[in-house]
């Protein structure tokens, strides 16, 4: 029994920003920033997830180091791995496709896998809605980042934000995160309340916006609730941080804890992930609590 189980495509982000002078290629995708900033948390971890035979063994090291399953990684003869060139500028990103891992099928995912929470994270749409029906069956806590569905990808690999809908995969979600974006394409509605709103009505117990610098909205139980941003001590690389946000929320949500200390545990473990490139920074378990308690305590 695992405490959390995410599911997407591991990545290899080759990411440029003014503040990155050599980019180098870093391994990234919601399996390597949930898991991680989860395990920090002491969450049990695991992910299913494909790649190619480009993928190293030096990652699969780094994962086992990090106290993250693996056992679910499956290396494709054959196939590359999904990696992106992710290009920054005043916080506003592109986001290009250079080549895709084969689609994680029903058939992949071991009958015997428990878990207390199991992620849904597509990068590319790598995940069906056959796969979500299987995984429901497989825990008690669904929770749904529907990136790699509101994404479309041009002959040239740029990728643009798509209108997306799929009622039977949403009306099975008990936990849902997205950024503003996003949620804006999966609702079509443009006021955030609203929209959260109805991903509420559709059965998501909670359901999370992420912004950015400007924090997080939360609504549980039909209120409302504003967190505020954690502030770094210095802002390098955002990649990854939604993630991070949700990886340590969800560990804090399997213990019990109410929505609200988890957004805030969230905001904390992302803040630490901006400070460094790629997978770099986590922060340890006392350093993001003490975060976290500063703005909880605002709340």
């Amino acid at each position: 029994m695992f405490d959390l189980v995410t599911v997407g495509h591991f990545a290899i982000d080759l990411i440029s920003s003014p503040k990155i002078t050599t980019p180098k290629p870093t391994l990234g995708g919601p399996p390597t920033y949930v898991s991680v900033a989860a395990k920090k948390l002491d969450a049990k971890v695991s992910v299913i997830s494909k790649v190619g035979e480009d993928f190293s063994s030096r990652h699969i090291a780094w994962l086992n180091t990090n106290g993250v399953d693996s056992s679910g990684l499956k290396r494709i003869k054959g196939a590359s791995t999904t990696r992106f060139i992710l290009k920054y500028a005043d916080w506003k990103r592109q986001l290009q496709l250079k080549s895709r891992a084969p689609p994680i099928l029903p058939e992949d995912i071991p009958n015997s896998l428990r878990a207390k929470v199991v992620h849904i994270a597509p990068v590319a749409n790598e995940i069906s809605r056959k796969l979500v029906d299987k995984m429901r069956t497989l825990t008690k806590v669904l929770s749904l980042d529907p990136q790699g569905f509101v994404r479309e990808f041009d002959i040239d690999g740029n990728g643009h934000l798509k209108r997306w809908h799929d009622q039977q995969i949403l009306e099975q979600i008990d936990l849902y995160k997205s950024s503003s974006s996003e949620i804006r394409m999966v609702t079509g509605l443009a006021d955030l309340q609203l929209a959260m709103e109805k991903i509420h009505d559709y059965g998501a117990k909670t359901v999370i916006v992420t912004r950015g610098m400007k924090g997080s909205k939360l609504l549980f139980e039909g209120k409302l609730y504003d967190i505020p941003a954690c502030k770094p001590k210095i802002v390098r690389d955002p990649t990854g941080a939604g993630d991070a946000f949700i990886g340590a929320f969800l560990a804090e949500y399997v213990k019990g804890k109410d929505p609200v200390s988890c957004a805030c545990t969230g905001s904390a473990s992302s803040s630490f992930v901006v400070e460094g490139v790629g997978p770099e920074v986590f922060g340890e378990k006392e350093e993001i609590y003490a975060r976290a308690s500063k703005i909880y305590g605002k709340m």
